[in-house]
């Protein structure tokens, strides 16, 4: 599925210009990132990506339950007929103590309850985001949804952006065993120690933390973001091109033949 195109997209395509984009490069899914400018096409959105058969698996969610924005987008969701996942993310600094990590983690969960019991109505899963401070920590994601189910509240899952997970790349078998169960989607992106953001394919660490996934059983939607920048169909074609030599070398290692050349601005990258 496409994911993060909307903000990032350099040709600043509107609903239908998008939605005939995805469906050039292929795409039958697509998680819906946007901004406070886009609230008035929401309804422009779903559309377009109903008549291109684009299924929208995903809508990103405000992280308070009493944001304006948060019943605008439910209202959508239920005027269309349509059950996204809900991405909810969340911040904070690291904590200093167990006292501490137990009292946020109870917040926290509260607040994700709050969510859950306002998206109920519409049919729509709430799942966590990782995205960086103390609430994108993969294990206080899961602590998180620990505490919601001791609080009654089955169903929440987590999403894990490789692009957020560059503190997880020297243990990662571990940390995808503690917290595959609650996995619901995979964004993947090329992973090098500098954090940089680059395509899949072009980084050292992203093979190996694919063949963990693939061979732990694990299968799901798998994202490809725009938030590269530049122009959004040259982005995501080339992580589809990133994507399909991952998936030969996971398959068979040395098939994929060399890594792929990339294009940059429509040139390729020599």
């Amino acid at each position: 599925m496409a994911w993060c195109v909307v903000p990032f997209d350099a040709k600043r395509r509107g609903p239908v210009e998008r939605a005939e984009m995805l469906q050039r490069l292929g795409f039958k899914n697509f998680a819906y990132d946007w901004r406070s400018k886009d609230v008035a096409a929401f309804d422009a959105e779903v559309r377009a990506l109903h008549k291109h058969g684009i299924n929208l698996v995903a809508w990103w969610f405000p992280t308070d339950a009493a944001d304006p924005n948060a019943k605008t987008i439910l209202d959508v969701i239920q005027r269309h007929g349509i059950h996204p996942q809900l991405w909810v993310m969340g911040s904070g600094s690291p904590t200093k103590n167990e006292a501490e990590q137990a009292q946020r983690t109870d917040n926290e969960a509260e607040r994700i309850r709050k969510i859950v019991a306002l998206a109920a109505p519409c049919g729509c899963k709430v799942e966590l985001y990782n995205h960086n401070g103390w609430f994108g920590q993969p294990d206080n994601e899961v602590a998180v949804i620990e505490r919601l189910k001791q609080k009654g509240v089955d169903g929440v899952g987590m999403v894990y952006n490789f692009s957020h997970g560059h503190g997880d790349m020297a243990d990662f078998p571990a940390i995808w065993k503690r917290i595959e169960r609650y996995v619901v989607a995979v964004n993947v992106s090329g992973m090098v120690a500098s954090q940089r953001l680059i395509p899949p394919s072009q980084g050292d660490k992203e093979l190996d933390m694919l063949r963990t996934i693939a061979h732990s059983g694990w299968r799901g939607p798998i994202g490809l973001i725009a938030e590269q920048g530049g122009d959004a169909e040259v982005t995501l074609a080339n992580n589809l091109r990133g994507l399909a030599w991952l998936s030969q070398e996971i398959a068979l290692p040395g098939s994929g033949g060399q890594r792929p050349l990339l294009l940059a601005s429509g040139a390729d990258v020599k």
